[in-house]
């Protein structure tokens, strides 16, 4: 054995020991990444009318309901879960990332790169829907998420988003607000997931 050999051998273990992480964190086009993803349903308090004569509040989940009977055809005119209307394309959007933690980074071969969670959707009234959500980038490193949300009501795509996300450090945690279709169109769940990394 010669004398270089030990010296071999201890480099080669080294440049393992720092190779390790980055095995770890697999690369997008690998078969075996994980990825985020969460499934929000509407928050209560969504779309509303108030009747001015009967102070009845109709939402989409009672609407042609109640004391009054068979719903009439006007009744049925107001059927959400009849909408049809959508918006074509894909909508772009770069919303604002805004930081509030750290943590020691935790991607690896079950942990994706980076998390969604604590998600809701909401309707904020006249304006748009919206999805609330948290974004984890569990990596070592600086990544820039690409995250599609899509907004359906019934099982039918209303609206379908990309997001394009700000370099997020290493291990941070931040909050954003991904916008969805005005109020005017009825939306009773939202999907969203990271597609890249």
């Amino acid at each position: 054995m010669s004398p270089l050999t030990p010296k071999i051998l201890l480099s080669a273990l080294f440049a393992s020991v720092l190779v390790s992480p980055a095995i770890a964190q697999t690369p997008a086009g690998s078969a075996s990444v994980v990825r985020s993803s969460v499934d929000i349903l509407a928050t209560p308090g969504g779309p509303e009318f108030r009747d001015p004569k009967t102070g009845q509040v109709w939402t989409p989940q009672n609407v042609g309901q109640g004391p009054i009977g068979k719903p009439t055809p006007a009744d049925l005119a107001f059927d959400p879960l009849a909408q049809a209307a959508r918006i074509e394309g894909r909508v772009i959007q770069r919303p604002v990332f805004v930081p509030l933690g750290w943590s020691t980074p935790s991607a690896g071969p079950t942990t994706p790169l980076v998390t969604l969670d604590n998600a809701s959707l909401r309707a904020v009234p006249a304006r748009r829907w919206q999805v609330v959500l948290y974004v984890d980038n569990n990596s070592a490193g600086t990544l820039a998420p690409m995250i599609d949300c899509r907004f359906t009501n019934a099982g039918k795509l209303v609206e379908d988003t990309r997001v394009l996300m700000p370099g997020i450090g290493a291990g941070v945690r931040g909050g954003i607000t991904i916008y969805g279709p005005k109020t005017d169109l009825f939306v009773d769940r939202a999907n969203c997931r990271i597609v890249s990394p």
